[in-house]
C-alpha cells in the first residue's frame, strides 16, 4: 500500500472503532508487534481493537477495500510467530482483547459461551464459580486468549483425558474475509446437520476466518485429585507404567508427563527448585482426578507395583494440594530454566504413544552422530504422544541443520511436526518438506475458497 492509501485506511478504521479503537503511535502498538519470545518483530501500520463482532467485520471490509492484510491477535502467547505481522509496515493487527464477555454459563447443559478476548483463566474461573472444570489448561492460561486458544488448537496438560481444544468447542462465531458473520453458536453435544464447518477454523490460525466467540464445554469438576513423581530407569518402563496405570486408573488419568533428568538439573540449577527424588535418567508426573474417594488407595497401589515390578526406582505421592503444586513447578520450570542454560532449538513433535522410546533413542543417535555437543532437553506429554524435543545447541550449530534433523527422525516414525503450538510463520518451510503434496494442495484450495484475497494472516501456515 502506498503512503496515502495507509493514511486512508487508519483514518476510516478511526472513524469506525472510535476513541480507544485504533492505536496507532509506536509506544502503544509496540507490545502488538513481536511475539512473547521476541523471535519474531514486526510492524504494523495499526491495531485495531473492535468491541463487538459487528465492529470485527466492519474492520475486516474496510481493510479488504483498501487491499491491506489483517493479523488476528489474541494474548499472544503463541510459540510460532503465528500472530504477529511483518515488518512492511502495511498489515493491520486485530486484537480481539476488547471483546472479553463471557455471555453464558450454564452448569446443567454443561456449556460456557465466551467471546474471543476472553483469558481462559476467567472463563476457567467462571467455569468453577459454578462447580464446573473448563478442562483446556497449560501455562499460559492467565494471559491467553479463549479465540487464540481456538485458532491455534492449543493442547495442553489435560489432553490424555479432555482431548485437544478442538474437542472441546461445540459452536463457533467467525467472520469470514469479505464481513461476513456466521453465527454457529449452538451449546450441542450432538448436532450432525450437514458439514461441521467449525473444525475449518479451529487450529487454522486466523488464516480462514477470525473467530469472535465459541461455546466451549465443560465437565464435572473432579473432588479428588492424586499427584505423583516418579524416577524411571528408561523411556520404555514409562510406557509400561503408561499401561499400568490406565488399567488401573482409566480415564481418571488427566496428565502423563514424562521429563528427562536433564530438564529436572536445569531447573535446580536455574530455578532453585530442588527434585524430591534421587538422581535419574527419567521422570514421570502423574496426576489423576476422580470425584471417588477411592482415587488414592488406586493411585497408591500403581506406585507400589511399578516399585515392585522395577518400572519405578523411586516415587512420591503428594500428600496434600501444597505438595502436587510442587511436583508440577518441577515440571513448568523447564522452559524458563532452559532458556537460561543456553541457546534452545524448540520442537513440538508427537510420534504414535508407543514409539516414544524408540523416537527417543533414535534421535539421540542422530544427534550424537551428526550435531556432537548438542544436548537433548526432552520433556512433555507422553499419554497423547507429544514430546517437546528441545536441543540445547553447541557453537556453531544452526537452527536449520538441527530442525531437519530432528524432524527428519519424527517422519521417519510417522510423526507430526507440530503437536500442539502450530504452524504460524516459525514452521512454514518445515511443514511444506514433511507434509504429502495432496495435503498441502487441499489446503490451499481451502484457503483459496474461504480467503480469496489472501489477507488474513498472510505468511502463516501456508507459506506465501
Amino acid at each position: 500500500m502506498s503512503p496515502e492509501t495507509t493514511h486512508d485506511l487508519v483514518a476510516r478504521l478511526a472513524a469506525r472503532l472510535g476513541p480507544g479503537g485504533l492505536l496507532t503511535e509506536e509506544s502503544d502498538i509496540a507490545p502488538f508487534a513481536i511475539d512473547w519470545r521476541r523471535l519474531f518483530p514486526g510492524r504494523p501500520a495499526c491495531v485495531a481493537r473492535p468491541a463487538s463482532t459487528a465492529e470485527v467485520a466492519d474492520v475486516v471490509r474496510i481493510c479488504r477495500e483498501a487491499g491491506a492484510a489483517l493479523v488476528p491477535q489474541g494474548g499472544n502467547t503463541g510459540l510460532a510467530g503465528g500472530a504477529v505481522p511483518d515488518a512492511s509496515g502495511t498489515q493491520v493487527v486485530l486484537s480481539l482483547m476488547r471483546m472479553n464477555a463471557i455471555r453464558a454459563v450454564d452448569p446443567v447443559g454443561l456449556t460456557l459461551t465466551a467471546e474471543a478476548g476472553c483469558v481462559l483463566k476467567a472463563a476457567q474461573d467462571a467455569a468453577a464459580d459454578v462447580n464446573r472444570l473448563l478442562p483446556v489448561s497449560f501455562a499460559a492460561e492467565g494471559s491467553a486468549m479463549v479465540g487464540g486458544v481456538i485458532a491455534t488448537n492449543a493442547g495442553g496438560l489435560n489432553v490424555v483425558r479432555y482431548g485437544m481444544t478442538r474437542g472441546n468447542v461445540l459452536g463457533l462465531e467467525v467472520v469470514l474475509g469479505d464481513g461476513t458473520v456466521v453465527d454457529g453458536l449452538r451449546a450441542l453435544c450432538k448436532d450432525n446437520a450437514g458439514y461441521d464447518w467449525k473444525q475449518l477454523f479451529i487450529g487454522s490460525e486466523g488464516t480462514l476466518g477470525i473467530v469472535t466467540a465459541a461455546v466451549l464445554r465443560l465437565t464435572a469438576r473432579p473432588r479428588h485429585v492424586a499427584t505423583a513423581l516418579l524416577a524411571v530407569p528408561d523411556p520404555q518402563a514409562a510406557l509400561r507404567l503408561f499401561t499400568l496405570a490406565q488399567d488401573e486408573l482409566g480415564d481418571a488419568i488427566q496428565a502423563f508427563e514424562l521429563i528427562s533428568g536433564l530438564s529436572l538439573d536445569l531447573v535446580a540449577r536455574h530455578g532453585g527448585l530442588r527434585n524430591p527424588l534421587g538422581p535419574a535418567g527419567w521422570y514421570l508426573l502423574v496426576e489423576a482426578a476422580s470425584s471417588l474417594p477411592s482415587l488414592r488407595e488406586a493411585a497408591e497401589g500403581v506406585l507400589a507395583t511399578a516399585l515392585e515390578q522395577g518400572d519405578a526406582v523411586d516415587g512420591v505421592l503428594a500428600e496434600s494440594s501444597q505438595q502436587a503444586a510442587g511436583l508440577w513447578a518441577l515440571r513448568e520450570g523447564i522452559t524458563e530454566a532452559e532458556a537460561k542454560e543456553g541457546r534452545g532449538v524448540k520442537h513440538d513433535v508427537s510420534v504414535p504413544i508407543t514409539a516414544i522410546p524408540a523416537f527417543l533413542e533414535a534421535a539421540g543417535r542422530a544427534l550424537a552422530a551428526d550435531l556432537p555437543g548438542a544436548r537433548a532437553n526432552a520433556f512433555g506429554h507422553m499419554g497423547d504422544g507429544n514430546i517437546h524435543y528441545n536441543v540445547l545447541a553447541a557453537p556453531g550449530q544452526t537452527s536449520e541443520a538441527i530442525n531437519q534433523l530432528v524432524h527428519g527422525v519424527v517422519e521417519d516414525f510417522g510423526g507430526s511436526i507440530s503437536a500442539e503450538h502450530g504452524i504460524g510463520q516459525y514452521r512454514v518451510t518445515e511443514l511444506v518438506r514433511h507434509r504429502r503434496p495432496g495435503e498441502i494442495a487441499l489446503a490451499r484450495r481451502i484457503k483459496a475458497a474461504l480467503d480469496p484475497d489472501g489477507l488474513l494472516n498472510p505468511g502463516k501456515v501456508l507459506a506465501r
